[in-house]
C-alpha cells in the first residue's frame, strides 16, 4: 500500500508520499512556516509526486493531519486531502497532530509517560498523554500549562512538541521527573503516513478537529439588518 501524507496544521507544509513496510519515504518535503501555506501547499505536493514513480494513480491511500491547529492550516490540508482521494478514488483518513508528534516515542522511552504538548497561544497547550506502548492516559484536550502538567499524574514524563518546554517547567514545580525530548514546531510528515497507514478509514474521517473557537472579531458595524 502506498500513501500520501499531507500535514499543514502547525508550523510547516509538508507532504510525503511511504509505502507500506518501508521506513524511509520515496519522495519528502517539509517546509517550515507559520502562515502561507494555502500558496504553498498544492506546488509542494506537485513537486513530491513528481518524484515518485506512477504519480498520483500509484496511490492507494491519502492522510492529512486534522488538528488540533490552525483554522486556515486545517482547512487548506483536509482540502487538498479530500480532493485528491476523490480524484483518484481512493480513502482519506485523518491522523491528529498529537498523535503524529508522539509517535516517534511510542515503544522506545519504556515506564514513562508520553505526552505531546502543542502551542495554542495565550498560555494554552493542545495535550495528550500515553503510556511507553501507545494506551491513552490523557485524552486530547486543550489545557493551560499547569492543569497539563497535573494531569500527567505521578510521572515520569518525556514530553514533545512546541510547548514541551513550558508544561515541564510546570511538571518540575509540582516534583516530577520530567523530560524534553522534542520541541518541534509541527510534527515530522514521515509519521503521519505511517500512522496513516494504520487507520481504519471507516473510524478516521478526514475531519477537523477543533478544541477551541476561531480568533475573529465580528465586524458588527459593517453586518446588514436582517429581514
Amino acid at each position: 500500500m502506498r500513501i500520501l501524507a499531507i500535514d499543514t496544521a502547525l508550523g510547516a507544509c509538508s507532504a510525503c508520499v511511504l509505502d507500506m513496510g518501508e521506513t524511509t519515504p520515496l519522495a519528502r518535503e517539509q517546509v517550515a512556516m507559520d502562515r502561507g501555506h494555502a500558496e504553498a501547499l498544492m506546488p509542494l505536493i506537485e513537486r513530491v509526486m513528481n518524484a515518485v514513480d506512477g504519480g498520483f494513480s500509484s496511490l492507494d491511500r491519502v492522510a492529512v493531519t486534522i488538528g488540533p491547529g490552525s483554522y486556515t492550516g486545517l482547512r487548506v490540508g483536509i482540502s487538498a486531502a479530500r480532493a485528491i482521494a476523490l480524484a483518484a478514488g481512493i480513502p482519506a483518513v485523518g491522523v491528529t497532530t498529537l498523535a503524529a508528534t508522539a509517535a516517534p516515542l511510542i515503544g522506545k522511552e519504556s515506564g514513562r509517560v508520553i505526552a505531546a504538548a502543542l502551542d495554542a497561544k495565550h498560555g494554552q497547550v493542545w495535550f495528550q498523554a500515553l503510556s511507553s506502548q501507545g494506551k491513552q492516559l490523557v485524552s486530547i484536550r486543550q489545557a493551560n500549562y499547569r492543569d497539563a502538567a497535573r494531569a500527567i499524574g505521578a510521572g515520569p514524563v518525556s514530553l514533545v512538541g512546541s510547548s514541551a518546554l513550558a508544561v515541564a517547567n510546570e511538571a518540575w514545580a509540582i516534583g516530577l521527573d520530567a523530560l524534553v525530548i522534542d520541541d518541534a514546531k509541527a510534527p515530522d510528515v514521515t509519521w503521519v503516513a505511517r500512522l496513516g497507514l494504520l487507520a481504519d478509514p471507516a473510524a478516521a474521517p478526514p475531519r477537523p478537529l477543533y478544541l477551541k473557537e476561531p480568533e475573529t472579531t465580528p465586524q458588527d458595524r459593517a453586518r446588514l439588518p436582517r429581514r
